[in-house]
């Protein structure tokens, strides 16, 4: 059975466009997938990354023209300055890893904060924020303070898993094979490598 280990932050704008579509992916494919919250300023620092405001403008402006094409493309609602960012998303991907401990899919969760931080001005750094996510998702809203230690164990660990497996952005998505794919408009890729066309 092939595997995708997805490497993405809550707070990246191409994670949230990239919507539940791993998942339908994985499935499509009778593939696994593990969620691997990471943050994703410490990744850009270990990989030779830079955080988007210290970018030159012309790289700037890019990702916000790419940015506005790739909502219209993926046809979801996106606020190209949003209220809430940067913030801190070790809070929604601590709540993501304790979900995902659980057994069940955390896509549309993934999704959901995505939504909260790029179309809903909303902060998801904040517990309110992080329990109306996992309750409309269906978990339990106590998950968000659900084995804290654990989740920052995993938290921190991902980001360890991600520098050794290659990646250095985010979405980022590494099949049991070894193929890596970066961006959300890699995903239709994602799709053909599982299906053996490329």
């Amino acid at each position: 059975m092939a595997h995708i280990d997805y490497y993405f932050a809550t707070i990246s704008p191409f994670t949230y466009l990239s919507g539940t579509r791993p998942a339908e992916i994985a499935k499509k494919h009778g593939a696994t997938i593990t969620y691997k919250p990471v943050d994703i300023m410490g990744l850009f620092s270990r990989t030779g990354g830079t955080p988007p405001k210290d970018r030159h403008p012309n790289r700037q402006e890019y990702r916000l023209q790419d940015m506005a094409r790739r909502a219209k493309v993926t046809k979801e609602p996106l606020n190209l300055k949003p209220m809430f960012w940067p913030t801190n998303g070790a809070p929604s991907a601590y709540a993501i890893i304790a979900a995902q401990n659980t057994g069940a899919d955390v896509g549309a969760l993934v999704k959901a904060f995505g939504a909260a931080c790029w179309a809903e001005e909303r902060d998801i750094s904040q517990d309110d924020v992080v329990r109306d996510c996992l309750e409309k998702c269906g978990f339990d809203p106590a998950l968000a303070d659900a084995d804290m230690l654990t989740s920052a164990d995993t938290f921190a660990k991902n980001l360890e898993d991600a520098v050794l497996a290659g990646a250095f952005g985010a979405p980022f998505f590494i099949t049991d094979t070894d193929q890596r794919f970066w961006g959300e408009d890699r995903i239709d890729d994602l799709d053909a490598c599982l299906g053996g066309k490329l």
